[in-house]
């Protein structure tokens, strides 16, 4: 029997890898001779880097690079020297995490960091790049990171200076950034200005008061329309400009990146795809299965292109939560992984949640055995 376990992070509990080997070790425990693959999952969020990375045999590096505010942050990144690849989540150099609640204002913060992850990635060799630009602190329309890798605006890298553009410069860009590709995880569908875009719906979660939402709005609306002009962009706006403060149309329009999917990009990274077309199962899941599964979270995305690729395939969710799941979620069939009454507090405890995604495994292998 071939098993494909692809199971995303329990958030505050396990990560997609823990989850996996706990459910590949229940599966020993009842088929020692199966055949099992445990692939990392993430949907473009957090953990995208950890499963992309070391399921092709890349290495996590760590730098110094420039945090929201303008000091210093160490930010980690992934690097798959065979496939010329990096691996960023802009949130480690340019996430809401990294400002304190009371210094929250998108006039003050700048994705320059995220820059400064690209251009050190390409000094290593990379030419392939996926992003995963949730979390965000920014509203900078990526001006910071445009600015970090060569353009200049003849302005300063945080959100007030968005005010003051007036021309754009190219002539110092980084000459490697013609040969990069960029592949940009992207779930949003937010337009760059308007009632919809970044300013609008996302800045007030950045600490933006109403009148900064009015100001930001119609200085993106200018840098929106200047860029448009000096690139000759055939599209002066599409669905996920307003990404991660605007940062989803800098990626579109200066560096040519493709806006993805979060969970569709991740899996076609793992290659998951051969696997699942020669499995009899495939075991996913995360903390909470719901009616959100189905609404591009990753058990969903790849238990929905196992059933693509291999309609016979039998298909598993696990979670520490299971409810109200769509029909459509891909999945035959979910579990919750508790086995008796406890506090949440016991359930995410690393230990417990470990041995309940293995008995649990283990229970669900009894079943699938019977029918063989």
């Amino acid at each position: 029997m071939k098993i494909i376990v692809a199971i995303d992070s329990f958030k505050g509990s396990l990560t997609s890898l823990e989850a996996g080997l706990a459910a590949r070790d229940g599966i020993l425990k009842i088929s020692p001779t199966a055949q099992i693959k445990v692939y990392p999952l993430a949907d473009g969020g957090e953990g995208t880097c950890f499963a992309i990375t070391k399921t092709l045999g890349g290495n996590l590096k760590t730098v110094e690079v420039t945090d929201p505010l303008g000091g210093k942050v160490i930010a980690e990144f992934g690097e798959v020297p065979s496939k010329k690849l990096a691996v960023i989540e802009m949130a480690n150099a340019a996430g809401l995490p990294l400002v304190p609640e009371d210094k929250r204002n998108p006039l003050n913060t700048t994705t320059y960091g995220v820059g400064e992850l690209i251009k050190i990635a390409i000094e290593d060799g990379c030419r392939d790049f996926i992003i995963g630009i949730g979390g965000s602190a920014t509203n900078d329309c990526g001006l910071g990171m445009l600015t970090a890798l060569g353009y200049d605006f003849g302005i300063g890298i945080f959100g007030r200076d968005l005010e003051k553009i007036s021309a754009i410069d190219d002539s110092n860009v980084l000459p490697e950034l013609k040969d990069c590709k960029f592949r940009i995880a992207c779930d949003v569908t937010n337009p760059l200005t308007g009632e919809n875009g970044c300013s609008a719906v996302y800045a007030p979660q950045k600490g933006a008061t109403p009148e900064i939402v009015n100001q930001m709005d119609a200085w993106i609306k200018n840098f929106g329309e200047l860029s448009a002009e000096f690139l000759k962009l055939e599209k002066k706006s599409v669905a996920g400009d307003g990404a991660a403060g605007g940062l989803g149309f800098a990626f579109r329009s200066y560096l040519r990146g493709e806006l993805v999917k979060g969970v569709e990009l991740v899996l076609d990274a793992l290659n998951i795809a051969d696997d699942l077309k020669s499995a009899d199962v495939l075991i996913t899941g995360e903390g909470r299965l719901d009616y959100q599964t189905a609404q591009g979270k990753a058990p969903s995305g790849v238990a929905k292109l196992a059933k693509k690729l291999n309609p016979k395939i039998i298909t598993i969710g696990l979670g520490g939560s299971v409810a109200d799941i769509s029909d459509d979620a891909g999945l035959d069939a979910a579990f919750s992984i508790l086995r008796e009454p406890m506090t949440l507090a016991e359930a995410m405890n690393k230990n417990v949640a470990v041995k309940n995604i293995s008995e649990t495994t283990a229970q669900i292998l009894r079943l699938i055995e019977c029918y063989k």
